[in-house]
């Protein structure tokens, strides 16, 4: 197999740099349009470790989820991201989309580190369980939140956490990347600085599925036969469900999210958890 042709998704996808350059001008125009935005909320001390929050008209109570970016962990910001809310938001959910470090200036540990602090931020501030979701990357990084033991942290850390042992109760990855080792040997993998041992304990496919988790990951049907191998196989290890996008590449797979009318959008309403 060709790793690098199955995970090297821009090398796959031509027309890649018009898409993102898409996302940049639905991002801003929903940053203006939206009801109530905050933005560039501090969850850390870094200048990445910002997040922006968007909210329902009118419900303060509304329930909340997070939206992580992708980029392969190395690329990209919240701000080509921010429409990626918008279905949810137009659904009456408040949505954060953060920022992070990325490789090679900081590891993927301090990564993941970064959204779970992320979370624990949005829990102080507002008192509310999160469903998560994300972006190849960001699909990665919603597992690790969804599998985080949040009291084991706490006595980690030194701190009176006191969030919920299930946090995040819910995910909903969108082309994630759950093995990493795949990645190992190719060009995706260079700025990583990972090693084989790294790369499996980082890998949520292989971990305990978490108890009472809901997961329902989607993977473009036009994608390398590994992403959508990665997306079922993840799904059935944590006794989710998986689904492909007919037609759809790595990067217009995400289009529906800014549709509150899209099936996806519908789907991943259910599943935000309430209080």
């Amino acid at each position: 197999m060709d790793l690098e042709a199955e995970y090297n998704n821009r090398a796959r996808v031509p027309g890649h740099p018009a898409i993102i350059a898409g996302w940049q001008r639905d991002a801003a125009a929903w940053r203006a349009a939206c009801p109530r935005a905050e933005l560039d909320l501090a969850y850390g001390e870094s200048a990445r470790e910002k997040l922006d929050l968007f909210w329902p008209e009118g419900r303060d109570e509304a329930p909340m989820a997070i939206f992580i970016h992708g980029g392969y962990w190395q690329a990209l910001d919240k701000n080509f991201h921010s429409h990626c809310a918008r279905g949810l938001v137009e659904r009456g959910i408040a949505v954060a989309v953060p920022s992070y470090d990325l490789c090679p200036q900081v590891t993927m540990e301090t990564i993941v580190a970064q959204m779970r602090a992320a979370a624990l931020f949005l829990w102080r501030r507002h008192g509310r369980r999160l469903f998560a979701y994300g972006h190849s990357a960001g699909g990665h990084l919603s597992a690790m939140l969804a599998a985080t033991d949040w009291a084991a942290l706490g006595a980690t850390d030194g701190t009176a956490l006191r969030a919920p042992a299930r946090l995040v109760p819910a995910i909903g990855p969108i082309s994630g990347v759950f093995e990493l080792e795949p990645l190992l040997g190719t060009s995706v993998a260079e700025k990583l600085g990972l090693d084989q041992a790294r790369a499996r304990a980082l890998s949520p496919r292989f971990f305990a599925p978490p108890a009472e988790v809901a997961v329902h990951a989607v993977v473009g049907g036009a994608e390398s036969g590994e992403f959508i191998r990665q997306t079922r196989d993840f799904a059935t290890a944590w006794g989710g469900t998986a689904e492909e996008a007919p037609g759809e590449d790595h990067f217009t797979v995400i289009a529906p999210l800014a549709d509150a009318a899209s099936a996806m959008v519908e789907r991943f309403a259910g599943m935000v958890p309430v209080g």
